[in-house]
């Protein structure tokens, strides 16, 4: 009785009463969920984790989650630890496709609903859930254009093989492919931990062989946090610019720094994305279709529009662009939310 109480209470505070949830939510405390991860470090993982935490907790459901830190066995494994513990739903969060595949389907094999961040897993019967990662890329690199002109020598961050980044990659091929003055003279890049420090120590590589790169594209915040490590390093804050993809408070705090490099990046906010991933399975859960593909809308923020605007945390981001704060993807008239 107190378990149920306090689970009606849970749900109450999000808007929804328990009797209004459809089977087998109608009894959240029973549900259990995994969230199976392969990337995990860094603050948008972080912002990640913490809302699909928020939604689960709206919902009442039991949330496990698995952190293999970007080993891909594991990570496999631990999909197959999650089937063996009989939960309802996984959340796959990035890994390998190589890797994932097989796992996925064993899952789903299982009667097992599933969804997949940012990992394409080959699966028809497995969302797609998505920041539009193509989208990512292509807001960050015209914003590029329009403050560097279509002329210029760049470095480029990427590691292929993982998901949202090859998206992000075609956005970069069609960008020089338009814009032949675009040269790309160095391409480097590595997921190691810590990744922001990994990617600064090959960026002064580059930068030291290629002082002429002007622009540079880190599609990933910690890529990006890297190379402004080492641009800062280098004193050619002034002579480069950076333009990336994702965003965190830390992130907002080094785009304001004085003379900062960093001029843009396009981003969802993580924590909204993990809310719809969750939402996501919720709804197949009920037997209802989120769609194959479940695409969180990207915002282009700019230095500029932080600094008239005075922002300096992810709360005030949301603030003052409300489409940054919420996302009405992955919605139901029966979807509890996360108290605001």
């Amino acid at each position: 009785m107190v378990a149920s109480i306090a689970a009606s209470a849970t749900l109450l505070s999000g808007g929804i009463a328990n009797a209004e949830m459809p089977a087998p939510l109608d009894n959240p405390g029973d549900v259990k969920i995994a969230l199976v991860r392969y990337l995990s470090t860094g603050d948008f993982f972080q912002a990640y984790l913490s809302g699909v935490e928020a939604q689960a907790e709206a919902l009442g459901v039991d949330l496990r989650v698995f952190d293999s830190r970007q080993d891909a066995a594991l990570q496999a494994d631990m999909v197959d630890q999650a089937i063996a513990l009989g939960v309802d739903g996984i959340v796959i969060q990035h890994g390998l496709t190589e890797s994932m595949k097989e796992a996925a389907q064993r899952a789903v094999d299982a009667g097992i609903k599933v969804v997949a961040f940012d990992v394409n897993v080959e699966n028809e019967a497995i969302p797609q859930i998505e920041q539009s990662d193509y989208l990512l890329g292509k807001l960050a690199l015209e914003q590029a254009i329009e403050d560097n002109g279509n002329e210029w020598k760049a470095g480029y961050v990427y590691v292929p093989g993982i998901a949202p980044l090859d998206r992000r990659h075609v956005a970069w091929e069609e960008i020089k492919e338009a814009n032949p003055g675009i040269e790309e003279v160095a391409q480097m890049g590595t997921l190691d931990n810590p990744i922001a420090n990994s990617n600064a120590n090959q960026a002064r590589s580059v930068l030291q062989a290629n002082p002429d790169i002007s622009v540079f594209f880190a599609p990933y915040n910690e890529f990006a946090k890297g190379v402004k490590i080492a641009v800062d390093e280098a004193g050619m804050s002034s002579d480069v610019s950076i333009y990336s993809a994702d965003v965190s408070t830390a992130d907002i705090a080094q785009m304001r720094e004085p003379g900062s490099a960093w001029k843009a990046t396009v981003a969802t906010n993580p924590a909204v994305v993990g809310e719809v991933s969750v939402r996501a399975l919720a709804m197949m859960l009920a037997g209802e279709d989120p769609g194959a593909q479940v695409i969180v809308p990207p915002t282009l923020i700019t230095q500029a529009f932080l600094n008239e605007n005075d922002i300096s945390n992810m709360e005030d981001l949301s603030a003052k662009l409300p489409q940054f704060a919420h996302a009405d993807v992955a919605m139901t008239d029966w979807m509890p939310l996360p108290p605001r």
